[in-house]
């Protein structure tokens, strides 16, 4: 795949903002983040419908400079990032909003200027800058974003103080979902190859540190941890090689929120039916997350830098 030389995006920058459409936003876009997601659609390996004449890019943190005269809740010189489905408002993900996911389906921000939906746009918080607010929306199932860690540890069966959560590596995704668990008042079990990273997340709050590479069973070890009972949530980002043992980590009636497949080998997967059946687990993919489930991520964040002053 090979980028395009000229897209109506960029021959849209030498046009006055006009929408035929209503409550559109003209957005200067400041800073873009590149994704996993980003590298897989150029070697054409993303396993998702991907347009033609593709403009790459799902994140953005951008300044509003032309605003639809419907729109009343936003301004020209506001500082927004975009969530990553324009058109998943709130609720569970359909088929429809997958066609509405930047970067893919529909062009993407990798542009100077982009005219997005206003009910797509969320403020960035203050304290951060247009670089770091462009790294806040991805959620796309390869991902390590904090919506997509919202979205599994908030979704169904919501986490809450005094539950244990087993988080699973240390990328994105799952240090997103350590600082949520922490925040919320819940035991962190973090497990990971590395132990300069492990001291990393114990010093965000982690109580339980695993190198599987030295506790190669590390689901064993997680079931002492628990006294048997096991894990109330598993942020599970490993995929085929480590589902099994997350599976044994969890309690009955547990939430299991699988993300990506980082580990395609390695794993005995025959069993993880009749495991979901017989210990009626909650077992949830996560692709994408709401406009709703955005504005309520960043708000925790907002509060969390106001507690830290």
């Amino acid at each position: 795949m090979t980028f395009p030389s000229k897209t109506r995006e960029y021959r849209s920058l030498k046009k006055r903002a006009q929408f035929r459409r209503s409550k559109r936003q003209k957005v200067k876009v400041h800073a873009v983040s590149l994704q996993f997601r980003d590298i897989m659609i150029l070697k054409g390996i993303y396993p998702v419908y991907v347009k033609e004449n593709l403009v790459l890019g799902s994140d953005l943190g951008g300044e509003v400079v032309a605003v639809d005269i419907e729109v009343h809740d936003r301004k020209a010189g506001d500082r927004i990032c975009v969530n990553f489905g324009v058109d998943h408002l709130y609720g569970d993900p359909i088929e429809a909003t997958r066609y509405s996911h930047l970067g893919a389906p529909i062009d993407g921000v990798f542009t100077e200027y982009k005219v997005l939906p206003a009910h797509s746009l969320v403020r960035i918080p203050e304290h951060l800058s247009y670089e770091e607010g462009s790294t806040l929306p991805y959620v796309s199932l390869y991902g390590m974003r904090r919506l997509t860690a919202y979205n599994s540890l908030m979704g169904p069966v919501p986490l809450k103080g005094g539950d244990t959560v087993l988080i699973i590596g240390t990328g994105g995704v799952s240090i997103f979902g350590l600082q949520f668990a922490v925040a919320s008042g819940a035991t962190v079990i973090i497990v990971s190859s590395s132990d300069e990273k492990l001291r990393f997340a114990e010093k965000l709050g982690a109580r339980h540190l695993i190198n599987y590479k030295t506790v190669p069973d590390w689901d064993k070890e997680i079931l002492e941890i628990t006294n048997g009972k096991g894990v109330d949530h598993v942020l599970e980002v490993g995929g085929t090689g480590t589902l099994a043992r997350s599976l044994t980590s969890v309690r009955y009636g547990g939430d299991v929120a699988v993300i990506g497949n980082l580990t395609v080998e390695g794993g005995d997967t025959s069993l993880l039916p009749l495991m979901v059946v017989l210990k009626a687990i909650l077992f949830r993919g996560i692709t994408a997350g709401s406009r709703t489930q955005e504005a309520f991520s960043l708000q925790a964040i907002i509060i969390d830098a106001d507690e830290l002053g």
